[in-house]
């Protein structure tokens, strides 16, 4: 093994390994280390030029973990790493998300949710089934309104092209204020009450970080259009549950397609809801299925070894985890 090497920490299929093979294109060796001898363990690590893994706190003991401050990166397959504990890593080592890891497939679902609440496809399904023909109750058009963007990175730049091509404006917020792709209007976050004001559809696509823990809660609600769309496919933590079940009540028109919740099996064994969600007429539902798709898994490992590749071959990595949000 020499330090080029690329170390799995996790299980992979032979299928997997191909991938994985063809993402390095030949930059460097590949160690998986569910294979390695308990006692060769430390030398691999040790040595290792990039790390994969799915969460170092099952992948690796804890004494394994400063055994990673010479990898030039630790890079963890899932696009949001809020549910793996960072602060146990050596500082010195940079660690990435796989940011856009399941952009597409996600960006169809935003467009689905918005899609059902925007036809009433679900309401009058149940109307229907109690005989109720409401053949001239008004639906909506999404062409010609705004869809807002919180978090404009692999998820929010897929899901807008899909909603430009209905006809929507684009209105983002990203940390720098600035992209290359098409918009009509992008800001910073501390211009969010801009885009929460102008949004007719608002989807949520930032990780969930000590900053953006309830960034959404009764005040920003209340900034919104009363028949706007609310679209999570992020963390339930990023909007206050409390405050998005008293708006929902308050506000009929007002509709929330939830995907991501705040209490989920694999992040916390559990699934649970606090509040009556499923009681109210205007919240459309999924497990947080939105990237649960044939080939995504491999979509997502190609595009995670690509950024390890980059780190091997001495280039900057993207999606790079800042020291505020690894506190976790």
């Amino acid at each position: 093994m020499t330090s080029s090497s690329l170390v799995v920490t996790f299980r992979v299929n032979e299928q997997s390994r191909a991938v994985i093979a063809d993402a390095l294109d030949g930059v460097a060796d590949t160690v998986f280390l569910t294979e390695v001898a308990p006692e060769a363990r430390a030398e691999v690590l040790r040595n290792a030029g990039a790390v994969l893994a799915r969460n170092t706190a099952r992948d690796l003991r804890p004494e394994e973990l400063a055994l990673l401050r010479g990898a030039r990166l630790l890079q963890f397959m899932s696009a949001g790493v809020d549910f793996i504990p960072l602060h146990g890593l050596p500082p010195e080592l940079p660690v990435a998300a796989n940011g856009g890891a399941y952009a597409e497939p996600m960006a169809e679902h935003a467009v689905a949710m918005a899609l059902a609440a925007a036809k009433r496809l679900f309401i009058e399904h149940a109307n229907l089934s109690k005989g109720e023909f409401n053949q001239f109750t008004r639906n909506r058009m999404l062409a010609g309104g705004i869809c807002g963007v919180l978090g404009f990175g692999g998820i929010g730049v897929a899901t807008a092209r899909l909603m430009r091509c209905l006809g929507m404006r684009i209105h983002a917020v990203n940390r720098r204020g600035a992209t290359d792709e098409p918009v009509d209007w992008i800001g910073t976050p501390d211009r969010i009450d801009e885009l929460l004001a102008a949004s007719d559809v608002l989807v949520v696509s930032i990780p969930l970080t000590p900053s953006t823990h309830h960034l959404i809660g009764a005040r920003e609600l209340s900034l919104m259009k009363s028949d706007a769309i609310l679209v999570n496919l992020a963390r339930g933590e990023i909007v206050d549950e409390t405050a998005l079940y008293e708006h929902l009540k308050a506000n009929p028109g007002f509709t929330a397609c939830i995907d991501a919740w705040w209490i989920e099996p694999i992040r916390h064994g559990q699934f649970r809801v606090d509040r009556p969600f499923f009681h109210l007429s205007n919240v459309i539902a999924s497990p947080h299925n939105s990237a649960s798709v044939a080939g995504a898994s491999e979509v997502a490992l190609r595009r995670a070894v690509a950024n390890c590749r980059r780190a091997l071959i001495g280039e900057k990595p993207i999606h790079l985890v800042g020291p505020d949000d690894r506190m976790t």
